[in-house]
Parts: C-alpha cells; sequence; structure tokens
C-alpha cells in the first residue's frame, strides 16, 4: 500500500512540474512578444554594410586582347661563299653589336686574288705612265717637223687604252675586296644571338638551310594581336593620334608594361573578322620575350573627369539602375546611368565625387533605411564570422527541485 501511495504522490509531483514548466515557458513567450512585435513595427536595427567612395579621374576606354611578343628584327645569319669556319667570335645567348665580327672563313683564295688583281693593276699603271711618255715626246717631235700627225694619233690611243685598262684592274681589285670581305661574316645588327649551329671546321654553303646562327632584336619589341573589326575605327584614331597608349600585363602579378601603338594591317581578315594590330613597348629589362603570349589593353579613348564606382555597386531595378549612397547614416537611392564599364569598374552619371556608395549589403537596404557602415576592407574580413546558437536541454532548476519534492517520500517507503 505503501508503495502505491508513493507513486501516487510522484505522479502528482511530476504533473505539477509539467505544468509549471510549461507556465513559465508561456510566461517568458508572453514577455518575449512585445519586444519581438516592437522589433517588427521599428524595422529592426541598422542593417550593417560596407561602402567604397566615388572617384573623379580621367578613365582609359581599354579595348582587351591577347598579344604574341615578336621581335622587331630577326636575322638568318648565313655564309655569302662556300668556305669552312676558321674561328668563332661570339658565345650561344651573347648580346651583340651591329658590326661585331661572329665568324671567320678560310680565306687563301680570296687572298691571292686581291694580291693577283693588284699587280695587274700596277702593271698597267707603268704601261699607262710609258704610253704618256711616248706621246709627249710625239708632240714634241710634231712640232718640229719629225714626225707625221698620225704618230701622235696612234701614241693618244695608246694612252687611252691604258687609261681604261687600269680602271679595269681597279674594278676587278674591288671585286677581289668584296669576295676577300665575304670571310669576315659581321653582326647585321645588335641583339642577342642564339644557338650557334656550327664549329670550326665546318663547311659552310650559302645555299644551306640552316642558319649560322640567328641574331634577334629585344629592345624595343612588339606585341602583336588582333581586334574585332567593330574597333577598327577606334584603332586607327589612335594611330592617327601618335599612337594609342597600349599596356601588356605581365604574367604572375609582375605588373604591366606601358607601350604605344605602331602599326594596323591594311585589311580584314575575311576568316575571322578580325585586324591584325601591332604595339611596340621598351624592354630594357627584357620583361618580354619573343613568342610569348601576353594579355593587351588598347586605350582608344580617355574619358575626362570620369565618376568611377565598383560595377557591384550597381543594382538592377524596375524602373533602371540605381546605387545607394550613405547619408547621415541612412540609404539614399541614386538613379545612375552606366557611360562605360570594364572589369570591376564602371563609369556612371547621378553620383559625386566623395560620396559614399554601398558594396556589400546592398541587396538588405531600401531607402531611408537606417545603416552601420564599415570599409569594404573590414567586410571582407568579416564575412565569415557567424554565432553559434546557444545549447538546448532540459533546465537544471527543475530536475534540481524535482530531487528535491521526492527525497521525503522515497525516504517514507524504505
Amino acid at each position: 500500500m505503501d508503495k502505491k501511495i508513493y507513486g501516487a504522490c510522484a505522479a502528482v509531483v511530476l504533473v505539477l512540474l509539467s505544468a509549471c514548466g510549461k507556465g513559465g515557458a508561456d510566461g517568458a513567450s508572453a514577455a518575449s512578444s512585445p519586444a519581438s512585435a516592437g522589433s517588427g513595427a521599428t524595422g529592426g536595427g541598422p542593417v550593417s554594410v560596407s561602402t567604397v567612395v566615388a572617384q573623379k579621374r580621367d578613365y582609359d576606354v581599354q579595348i582587351d586582347a591577347t598579344g604574341t611578343v615578336a621581335a622587331l628584327n630577326s636575322v638568318d645569319v648565313k655564309p655569302q661563299i662556300s668556305s669552312t669556319i676558321t674561328a668563332v667570335h661570339f658565345k650561344e645567348g651573347q648580346f651583340v653589336k651591329a658590326g661585331q665580327l661572329l665568324f671567320t672563313l678560310d680565306s687563301r683564295t680570296d687572298e691571292t686574288n686581291v694580291a693577283k688583281a693588284q699587280a695587274q693593276l700596277q702593271k698597267d699603271l707603268a704601261a699607262l705612265a710609258d704610253a704618256q711618255r711616248q706621246l709627249t715626246r710625239s708632240k714634241e717631235l710634231l712640232a718640229q717637223n719629225f714626225v707625221s700627225q698620225t704618230a701622235v694619233d696612234t701614241n693618244q690611243t695608246l694612252v687611252d687604252s691604258q687609261r681604261a685598262a687600269v680602271e679595269a684592274d681597279r674594278a676587278a681589285l674591288k671585286a677581289a675586296q668584296v669576295g676577300l670581305s665575304f670571310a669576315r661574316i659581321t653582326a647585321p645588327g645588335a641583339g642577342r644571338a642564339g644557338t650557334i649551329n656550327v664549329f670550326p671546321g665546318t663547311l659552310v654553303q650559302p645555299t644551306s638551310a640552316t642558319a649560322l646562327v640567328t641574331i634577334t632584336q629585344l629592345d624595343p619589341i612588339a606585341v602583336s594581336f588582333s581586334l574585332p573589326q567593330r574597333d577598327l575605327q577606334d584603332a586607327l584614331q589612335s594611330l592617327r593620334a601618335g599612337g594609342g597608349k597600349v599596356s601588356a600585363v605581365l604574367p604572375e602579378g609582375r605588373g604591366t608594361l606601358a607601350g604605344k601603338l605602331s602599326f594596323v594591317d591594311n585589311a580584314v581578315d575575311a576568316g575571322s573578322g578580325t585586324v591584325k594590330v601591332k604595339a611596340q613597348f621598351d624592354n630594357k629589362d627584357e620583361k618580354l620575350w619573343p613568342g610569348a603570349f601576353v594579355p593587351v589593353k588598347l586605350a582608344v579613348q580617355t574619358i575626362k573627369d570620369a565618376i568611377v564606382v565598383p560595377q557591384a555597386c550597381i543594382v538592377q531595378g524596375a524602373r533602371g539602375r540605381i546605387v545607394f549612397v550613405v547619408e547621415q547614416g541612412k540609404a539614399a537611392a541614386r538613379p545612375v546611368e552606366v557611360v562605360y564599364s570594364s572589369g570591376v569598374d564602371a563609369v556612371v552619371t547621378g553620383v559625386q565625387p566623395g560620396d559614399r556608395v554601398v558594396l556589400d549589403g546592398r541587396q538588405n537596404v531600401r531607402p531611408g533605411a537606417s545603416v552601420a557602415e564599415r570599409s569594404a576592407d573590414d567586410a571582407a574580413s568579416g564575412a565569415g564570422r557567424r554565432s553559434r546558437p546557444a545549447a538546448s536541454g532540459v533546465s537544471a532548476h527543475d530536475a534540481a527541485e524535482s530531487a528535491r519534492l521526492t527525497a521525503p517520500l522515497a525516504k517514507g517507503t524504505s
């Protein structure tokens, strides 16, 4: 019987505790409802947003393309005569100057031809001097009536023929010297030497398909790229104005190089609908290398005193594009027109320089709403922060109270 009384009492206690818990929960809910209602009525607290400042500056209208680096001059050095290499006077990869000696060929035959031509010239010069003396004597004898005019004419003809022979000898000597000069191969221009394909003792010929070496000019250097047909007039206008500004974007974030437009092809490729253009860059630091691919940006126009904001700030609404500007802690909508956009930037009208334009959090902003402003850098660092919810479970107070009330009952049954 005691056990039945104990069980009934325990059941009554648990029912009372359950009712108390429900009432407490209802009371807490009732207590919180006015606050919630008040919060909804007032629209909640300020909306957290990040802002950027609208900038006023000259903005270049650019055309993006992918270019190929090409040398302005690249010469394959080949011999002009058949001979044997006797010496190589430079190293692979060396920078050479215009006229610098590169190779020496076997020139013994040409040296002999030059000596032979010089000897023939000296012989004919001596014969010319003798003919001139004979002509002088014949003229003196003619004055004394010892010889006829025919003798004088004969000597004059001999002098003229010897003069012609001397001129021929001089031409032959120059030809022999030209042949001798082919034995010295010099650099046709300044540049960087490539791979040397011959060695001392190699027989070389003018008809050989392989060059002795290739000399490539690296400074200045060119970048060739293609533009769509629709951009042809802009490119031509930039070229007529002295060459539009072109920037080459170096890989791995190593910066950019500034150059200028130097060439626009005279025809549009019918197959691709593009026109080939070329830009020239100073390359003293060798940041551009022939054959490499680089992104290029051609500035075809400059917008003076443009208002620039990030494209992400612009909100497309039912009545057009707007941006939200923070004024005295509240958001104000500004209708804008996009004049030009490229990459992450947009040139707009409807915003003043220095206006704080909402960037992150714009989707939660309404005109007139209070905002809590932070910089764009702070927004990026705080984007990953999240608050963790409190753990739920049985109240420790309820458990302690239940143990206190059931303890005497358990003691009486014992």
